[in-house]
């Protein structure tokens, strides 16, 4: 088997790497350079576990939805070098003004990730540092139209068809699988939504759509949702509203594991 993360197998019992199917986890990490100032984004210890397990120390991570910078972070923390995408200039500088320099490089780069011309950009910086491809690459796309994150049209978040999100989200995967490198590891973040009184199930439409460009499912990790911001004090009311309809109150979230193997 490649050997694809830095985990000491002789010491596995002392390994702090997550490796159950459920994660509950009940608060979000604060320490560092890590603030819950950003609505949508996730808790740290996700990037933290999907990075100790998919990557060693040096490799190249890939995040094309940088949003407030939760990988960045983590993989400044722990010795990985990123290459990150946003299509809010605001928050490249944001996100760059708090990284520091250290032997990893971290490079952020305002742009659309549906785009070629991004991808060219990305693969210039891999050239620059002298690599061919990335090691793993970490999607924590919008939920749809949950949250409006920005007035632009192409933002991911303006979409309302359902159908036209998918495709979109289509293109950032195929981009993406074009800079990772064979037998490596790319993971999806991604929850449902509910609208005109039907559940949509978001989180498996991507798989579908990560599965119809040849990637190979390798695991489904359920995440539960703790101190979500839109409900936080409101959970009365919102147990009132789901025994008064028909439907259930979101829990959770999807963290999708797959392979590439082109």
């Amino acid at each position: 088997m490649t050997k694809f993360n830095d985990i000491n197998i002789k010491k596995w019992k002392e390994s702090d790497v997550w490796t159950d199917s459920l994660w509950l986890i009940d608060k979000r990490v604060k320490s560092g350079k890590h603030n819950n100032s950003y609505h949508g984004n996730f808790v740290p210890q996700i990037p933290h576990q999907l990075i100790l397990r998919y990557s060693k120390k040096g490799d190249t991570v890939f995040d094309p939805f940088l949003g407030n910078g939760t990988t960045a972070y983590e993989c400044e923390n722990l010795e990985r070098n990123l290459i990150g995408i946003d299509i809010q200039k605001k928050l490249i500088t944001q996100v760059q003004n708090n990284i520091d320099t250290n032997k990893n490089f971290i490079e952020l780069l305002n742009g659309d990730s549906t785009e070629e011309k991004t991808f060219n950009e990305v693969e210039n910086i891999l050239k620059k540092y002298n690599k061919k491809k990335i090691q793993f690459a970490i999607l924590h796309p919008p939920y749809a139209d949950i949250i409006k994150f920005s007035d632009l049209k192409s933002d991911l978040s303006n979409i309302k068809s359902t159908k036209e999100f998918l495709d979109k989200f289509s293109v950032v995967l195929k981009n993406t699988i074009g800079i990772l490198e064979k037998g490596r590891y790319l993971a999806i973040i991604i929850g449902d939504k509910y609208a005109d009184g039907k559940w949509i199930p978001l989180g498996f439409n991507c798989l579908d759509e990560a599965q119809k460009i040849g990637l190979i499912l390798k695991s489904i990790i359920i995440k539960n949702i703790e101190g979500n911001r839109a409900k936080q004090n409101k959970e009365p009311i919102w147990r009132y509203r789901a025994l008064a309809s028909d439907y259930y109150i979101f829990k959770h979230e999807y963290i999708l594991i797959f392979k590439n193997d082109y």
